[in-house]
């Protein structure tokens, strides 16, 4: 199946700008055209716009993501460097989660302090 590029962006959640930008900075290949010349992009096309939000998401900055896209490019011979940065990403987003795990329970332990003086305050009332 094919999609336009307004599918596309639809689909991926990015934008039409997004996209293109994408195409010109080498992350997509440069999508196939139909005959009025406009973009057509396919499922495959869809899942790699997938995964590449999901670094994005994660925090992995624009020249990992071209690296890891050229090195796609060059198929199976590049596959320890691809892992590899994935690899060191991944190292990335685990300590990212710990960091935010950390506030999170910082957020809970005040939020539990809040609850225990609304308690107090309520029985002063009713005593």
């Amino acid at each position: 199946m094919t999609y336009s590029i307004a599918q596309a962006a639809e689909r991926s959640g990015l934008s039409i700008d997004t996209l293109r930008y994408y195409e010109r900075i080498g992350l997509v290949d440069p999508p196939a055209r139909d005959s009025g010349g406009r973009r057509t992009y396919t499922d495959d096309d869809l899942s790699w716009l997938a995964f590449l939000t999901r670094l994005r998401t994660t925090g992995m900055p624009i020249r990992m993501m071209r690296e890891y896209a050229q090195l796609r490019h060059r198929g199976d011979p590049t596959a320890g460097r691809r892992k590899q940065i994935l690899f060191e990403h991944r190292a990335s987003v685990r300590s990212r989660i710990a960091e935010l795990q950390s506030c999170l329970d910082v957020l809970e332990y005040k939020i539990s302090h809040y609850e225990q003086l609304e308690h107090t305050f309520v029985e002063g009332i009713t005593a």
